[in-house]
């Protein structure tokens, strides 16, 4: 291992002639995405099957809801102690007891003969889901130049969401080609596969290398690789800062009707209220995945060429464009028709690219050593909106007596789709309060002067 100094409390090591990583690096990030594939299938595996769900299980709406707000919640509250426990361990046996434990729940979710018990398999499908993407970031580090992490952490995102294409098409096929029992049985024969491939196939770092740690090939600088978040003084420093409320705001606002959608109210609605057959409604829902997908790259180079205008230029206008999409097809008297449902995925599509802005903030305005707990109250965001999404939609069936596939309907559906508008208008007050503050924190604007009283 090359000889290290100290300089300025920052490791060195002389300039490294490899540049580009080996064989073996690409072959770790390959299993990683892979299982990060499947953790998104196994993420959205409801979505796709929400109409089966509610029958197998006689649940009415807000408890189908509730399915999705445990298991989000779940993923959100095991942040803190998988980035710990990554700190700890590092990448390998994290994701090895992850995949596991999705297998775990989806095997609990094709035997259950209850809600409860489906429940406590949601429960075990977001800790192990929890573990996935944030273990791949870290081999990602571990294993490719710093100066490479950008681009690769933006391929692991767009390849990752290929998984909920499997839920949407090969999933529900099966399901209505067998039993719900075969179903999620192969998946959880499927997650014990991946198990023993992210066992076998990947390690934590280099073997030579000591410990988890980010290599600059071009500077020669070597850091620690930090995954847990300060839960005491570096959260209350962090949230401090107006650009981190900021970040936090904007991840709020973008991704939460697209994921209240693809996880578990798109397919319900577009074949119940509108009327559509199964393949037309996947079909749409496709299309926001691919969307999605698409515009990453896009968004993500707009947001590197205007860093000072990033929420006036991307983040407010994706906001607005899914309101207007969203408010458009509830507003018509009558099923939308096909084109209309079509640019509501796409419109929909633009909040997850979106919502990645809200990490170039928290990093932008945060120091390297509280860059992972900005990241974490970042995150928290865009799942606490989409928990109240979904719930207030599976509330508002019910308060409707709309809450079961027999009693979907188009008119239920129309004002139950009213509660996400509060969200995206509470967030874009707080966008536009938090981005003033940052500006005039960063310099750009000048400070506001306080009016005289009178007297």
């Amino acid at each position: 291992m090359p000889t290290r100094s100290t300089v300025g409390g920052v490791q060195q090591v002389p300039r490294s002639p490899v540049t580009t990583p080996g064989w073996r690096a690409w072959l770790i990030w390959g299993v990683g995405v892979a299982a990060y594939v499947l953790a998104i299938t196994n993420r959205t595996s409801l979505g796709a099957v929400g109409v089966e769900a509610a029958d197998r299980f006689q649940a009415d709406a807000s408890t189908l809801a509730l399915f999705a707000v445990v298991q989000l919640a779940v993923y959100g509250g095991m942040q803190i102690p998988i980035g710990i426990l990554l700190d700890r361990f590092g990448s390998r046996p994290i994701m090895t007891v992850g995949m596991l434990l999705m297998a775990a729940g989806q095997l609990t979710m094709a035997l259950s003969p209850s809600i409860g018990i489906a429940i406590f398999a949601r429960i075990l499908l977001g800790a192990g889901d929890a573990a996935i993407f944030p273990a791949v970031l870290r081999l990602v580090a571990t294993w490719f130049p710093a100066q490479r992490g950008p681009i690769m952490v933006q391929f692991t995102g767009i390849i990752g969401q290929a998984g909920q294409l499997v839920a949407l098409v090969p999933l529900a096929a099966l399901l209505h080609a067998t039993t719900w029992t075969i179903t999620f049985g192969s998946i959880a024969g499927l997650g014990v596969l991946f198990t023993i491939l992210v066992a076998l196939l990947i390690r934590n770092h280099p073997a030579d290398r000591e410990a988890d740690v980010s290599v600059d090939t071009d500077t020669g600088v070597i850091r620690v690789v930090t995954s847990s978040v300060d839960t005491g003084v570096g959260i209350r420093a962090a949230w401090a800062h107006p650009g981190t409320r900021l970040a936090f705001w904007s991840h709020f606002t973008t991704p939460f009707a697209g994921t209240a959608f693809i996880l578990l109210w798109g397919m319900p609605f577009l074949t119940a209220a509108q009327g559509l057959d199964t393949a037309h409604a996947a079909g749409i829902i496709s299309v926001y995945v691919v969307a999605g997908m698409a515009l990453g790259p896009i968004i993500g180079d707009l947001s590197r060429r205007l860093p000072n205008q990033r929420s006036v230029a991307l983040v407010l206008p994706a906001v607005g464009v899914q309101m207007l999409a969203w408010i458009a097809v509830i507003a018509m008297p009558e099923p939308a028709p096909l084109w209309l449902l079509y640019a509501l995925a796409v419109a929909l599509a633009t909040g997850g690219p979106a919502s990645m802005i809200a990490f170039d903030h928290a990093r932008t305005h945060n120091p390297s050593h509280r860059l992972s707990t900005a990241t974490g109250v970042t995150n928290a965001g865009g799942f606490i909106a989409a928990l109240i999404a979904i719930f207030l939609i599976g509330f508002a069936l019910d308060l409707q007596g709309a809450g079961t596939p027999e009693t979907y309907s188009f008119e239920a559906f129309r004002i139950a789709f009213l509660m996400p508008i509060p969200l995206w208008i509470l967030g874009v007050v707080f966008i536009v309060i938090e981005r003033k503050k940052t500006r005039i924190r960063m310099g750009l604007d000048p400070e506001r002067r306080r009016r005289r009283s009178l007297g």
